[in-house]
């Protein structure tokens, strides 16, 4: 299987599903790649670092959650495949994200994150898909969902299909909302769903059809975004409404609660003191809106440790207006005293 960088658009203008893969990667390895050059760091170009094995693989198991863990004849992980989950984390060449806008933090990683076309489960490792896949996919460099995702932070060139469909392109969080004055939580609105962003009417597996609003051209709120990226450019299911379905619903507290994949970390009601089971591609859910009954309100992709240690995380926000891994009104990091890492609830590997 391969992940294409352009979406794929059939009759029913739903993405293909192509693509999987997966990763692990240590707060260790981060420093050593400080040398990269800006322009690598804002277009998240590989560092030729990694040298694809072909064999000689050794299959680990782990618990909570349970999980395969692929490593290399010489120990290196390669690959980590959690049960019940599509996501697969694999090792691969080193990259460099970075927005100096609004951080000056980087973060330096070997993680790619691609789709399975199922759930992972024990024993997957000893068919002849995956010996045939396996290889294949640890030497793919086209984007993953983590490249997918930059392709709409700040300053990202616009990308267009052969019929001129804009499928990627710097996006914004959503229309400004009257009366409210630039420093409010509320100065842009939400309610920007992916199908907004593209300009395109969309009608879901169940029949219902959605039409684009003209005045959210280019613009996605968090759950929206989530939807562009894993939905409309990986091919994860997606659905109308929010409540359980086959994919992913269309709030962010549906998502956090009803979405496939597995639990990381439940929602206690307040923040969790240990966010050790994440890693880069997992779901991370937030109540933050100050002022309001405080359920999850908010998600974003969590990227591994950046430059400095801090667990960081890539959303669309309003004060960013956009997708951001920046710290405009509140640190895009899962520790310390921060807005966000106060606000942190749950956790979710789909």
């Amino acid at each position: 299987m391969s992940t294409d960088p352009t979406p794929r658009r059939g009759p029913s203008r739903r993405q293909v599903l192509s693509g999987v893969a997966g990763l692990a990667v240590t707060a260790g390895a981060i420093g050593a790649y400080a040398r990269h050059h800006f322009q690598q760091e804002r277009a998240g170009k590989p560092h030729d670092d990694f040298a694809v094995p072909t064999g000689g693989y050794r299959f680990e198991r782990h618990r909570t959650p349970a999980r395969t863990v692929v490593r290399a004849a010489d120990g290196r992980v390669l690959a980590t495949f959690t049960d019940g989950a599509r996501t697969a984390l694999l090792t691969g060449p080193t990259r460099t994200w970075s927005e100096p806008r609004t951080t000056s933090a980087v973060v330096h990683s070997n993680a790619w994150v691609r789709l399975l076309p199922d759930g992972w489960r024990q024993g997957h490792e000893h068919t002849r898909w995956f010996h045939e896949w396996f290889p294949k996919v640890l030497g793919d460099r086209r984007p993953d969902v983590i490249g997918t995702a930059f392709q709409y932070g700040d300053a990202a060139p616009d990308r267009r299909d052969a019929s001129g469909l804009r499928y990627a392109g710097n996006a914004a969080f959503g229309p400004r909302v009257a009366g409210q004055s630039p420093s409010s939580f509320h100065y842009r609105d939400e309610k920007s769903d992916f199908y907004d962003y593209l300009g395109i009417p969309w009608t879901f597996p169940d029949g219902t059809r959605k039409d684009p609003e003209k005045e959210r051209y280019g613009d996605v709120d968090c759950s929206g975004f989530m939807r562009l990226v894993w939905g409309y450019r990986m091919g994860y299911p997606l659905h109308a409404t929010n409540t359980r379905g086959a994919g992913l619903p269309r709030r962010a507290y549906a998502i956090a609660g009803l979405a496939p994949g597995v639990l990381l970390i439940p929602d206690t009601g307040r923040r969790p003191t240990d966010i050790g089971l994440l890693q880069p591609g997992d779901l991370v859910f937030f109540a933050i809106d100050i002022g309001r009954p405080h359920g999850i309100d908010h998600c974003g992709i969590y990227l591994g440790p950046d430059d400095n240690g801090h667990p960081r995380f890539y959303s669309s926000r309003s004060k960013a207006n956009g997708p951001t891994m920046g710290d405009l009104a509140g640190r895009a990091t899962l520790d310390g005293d921060g807005f966000y890492a106060q606000g942190l609830r749950m956790a979710r590997r789909l």
